[in-house]
C-alpha cells in the first residue's frame, strides 16, 4: 500500500492579495492574486507574466486567434505590498480584540483583509 506525499509547508500569499514581484523579468510590477498552486507553490498575478498563446480553430468556419494570458510565477518571487505606505513587507500573525487570528504588514502594521 502506497501512501500519498503530503505537501509539506504553506504559502505565505492568499488569493486576493496585493503583491509586488521582487525578481524575474517582471520585476517592481504590482498585482492582485488571482489564484494559488499550492503544490508547485505557484501564483497567478494579474497583469504579470503575461504569456501569448495561439488558439487553434476548433470548428470548420471558425478562425483561430491569439490570446494573451498571465502564466504562474513561483510564491517567493514576490511581496506583500501596502498600497497606502508603497512599501513591501514580509507578514506576521496577531490576535485582533475578538481573538481572531489576523495577518499584518510588519514594516507599516497595517492588516491585512
Amino acid at each position: 500500500m502506497t501512501k500519498s506525499k503530503r505537501v509539506k509547508g504553506h504559502m505565505h500569499i492568499k488569493v486576493g492579495d496585493m503583491v509586488k514581484v521582487i525578481s524575474g523579468k517582471d520585476k517592481g510590477k504590482v498585482g492582485k492574486i488571482l489564484k494559488t498552486l499550492a503544490k508547485k507553490k505557484h501564483v497567478l498575478i494579474e497583469g504579470v507574466n503575461i504569456k501569448t498563446k495561439h488558439v487553434k480553430a476548433r470548428q470548420e468556419g471558425e478562425t483561430g486567434s491569439i490570446t494573451r494570458q498571465e502564466a504562474s510565477i513561483h510564491s517567493s518571487n514576490v511581496m506583500h505590498y501596502s498600497q497606502k505606505e508603497d512599501a513591501v513587507s514580509r507578514i506576521g500573525y496577531k490576535k485582533d480584540e475578538q481573538g481572531n487570528k489576523v495577518r499584518y504588514l510588519i514594516k507599516t502594521q497595517e492588516n491585512i483583509t
